[in-house]
C-alpha cells in the first residue's frame, strides 16, 4: 500500500510539472508572437516614414498633360525615385501660373511660352527660371463630313482653316480658359484678322478633355493638342482636318518652372527643384520619348530639354 501511494505521489508531481511546463511554453509562445507583431508593426511604420519623409509637392499643370495620360506614367517613377508625393492640380496654363504667382504651387509644367517668359521676368520663378521639357503640336479636329470643307481646302494651313470656320459659321468650341491651347487659338484668330463671335462660336471655359468630348457629342470643330486627341480616341465621329502647318504656328512647347521660394515659407522649393532636375534628366527624357510609341507607333511628346 505504501508503495502504491508513493507511485501515485510521483505521478501527481510529474503531472504538475508537465502542466507547469506546458503553461510556460504557452506563455513563451505568446510573448514571442507579441514581440514579432511589435517588430513587424515597427518595421512597417519605419518603412512608411522612409517612403514619405520628403513630404508633398504641388504640381500645377495643364489639363492636356493630364488628359494625355503622360503624368500617370511618369509621376509614379518620380515618387518612387525621390520619396516625394506629388499632388497634381490640373488647370489651364494661365491658371497654373496664377497659382504660382500666389505661392499656391511649388512647380509648374505648362505650355504657353510667351506667358511663361512674362512669369519669369515678373520675378515669380526661382533663379533657374524656365526650362524646356518637351513639345508636340496642335491639331484642328472636326466632324467627319467636314461641313466647312477644311480637309479639302486647307489641310495644312491653320490660318486659312480658321478663316473657313468663320466664313461658314461652322460650330467651333473654344476652351476659353486662358490655357496654352486657348492662347494658341487666339493667336491664330489674330493672324486671320478675325474676332470670333456669334452662336457658332461656343466658349466652354473648361479643360481639353471635356472640350473634345463636347465637340464629339455636338459634331463641332475644336483645337486640341495631339497627345490628348490620340489618348481619348474620339476618332469615331471626329477626325483631324488640319495639321502640320509648315509655318510652325501649331507648334506646342512645354516648360517647367520652379516657383520663387521667397513668396512664402510653405513653398517646397527642394521638392520643386528635384522635380525640375528629374524631368529634364536624360533618363526621364527617354521615358517621355517612349510614351505612346507602342500604342500609336510614334511618341506623343518629343523631349527637348537642354
Amino acid at each position: 500500500m505504501k508503495k502504491l501511494w508513493a507511485i501515485l505521489g510521483i505521478c501527481a508531481l510529474t503531472l504538475c510539472a508537465c502542466g507547469q511546463k506546458a503553461d510556460d511554453v504557452k506563455e513563451t509562445k505568446a510573448e514571442t508572437a507579441q514581440t514579432t507583431e511589435t517588430m513587424a508593426a515597427e518595421t512597417e511604420t519605419a518603412g512608411a516614414e522612409t517612403s514619405g519623409d520628403k513630404g508633398t509637392l504641388i504640381l500645377a499643370t495643364t489639363t492636356s498633360t493630364k488628359d494625355s495620360g503622360l503624368l500617370d506614367v511618369i509621376l509614379p517613377v518620380f515618387e518612387e525615385a525621390t520619396g516625394y508625393q506629388v499632388d497634381v492640380v490640373s488647370v489651364g496654363s494661365g491658371e497654373a501660373m496664377k497659382m504660382g504667382e500666389n505661392g499656391e504651387a511649388d512647380v509648374l509644367l505648362v505650355h504657353s511660352p510667351a506667358a511663361e517668359k512674362a512669369f519669369v521676368e515678373g520675378g515669380h520663378a526661382d533663379e533657374d527660371g524656365r526650362k524646356d521639357v518637351m513639345y508636340n503640336d496642335f491639331v484642328l479636329v472636326g466632324p467627319k463630313d467636314d461641313p466647312a470643307g477644311i480637309q479639302a481646302e486647307a489641310p495644312a494651313d491653320a490660318v486659312k482653316a480658321f478663316q473657313m470656320l468663320s466664313e461658314t459659321e461652322s460650330t467651333f468650341i473654344s476652351r476659353s480658359d486662358e490655357s496654352g491651347t486657348h492662347k494658341k487659338e487666339l493667336t491664330i484668330w489674330e493672324k486671320c484678322g478675325i474676332e470670333p463671335s456669334g452662336e457658332w462660336y461656343v466658349e466652354a471655359g473648361t479643360g481639353m478633355g471635356a472640350v473634345l468630348e463636347m465637340a464629339n457629342e455636338t459634331l463641332a470643330y475644336t483645337l486640341s493638342d495631339r497627345a490628348t486627341w490620340l489618348n481619348l480616341g474620339l476618332d469615331g465621329d471626329l477626325m483631324i482636318v488640319c495639321e502640320k502647318d509648315e509655318s510652325g504656328i501649331l507648334y506646342n512647347q512645354y516648360g517647367v518652372i520652379c516657383v520663387n521660394p521667397d513668396k512664402n515659407d510653405v513653398i517646397n522649393h527642394e521638392g520643386a527643384k528635384a522635380f525640375q532636375n528629374w524631368i529634364t534628366s536624360e533618363e526621364t527624357q527617354s521615358l517621355i520619348g517612349e510614351y505612346g510609341t507602342e500604342e500609336y507607333g510614334a511618341p506623343l511628346f518629343t523631349p527637348n530639354a537642354q
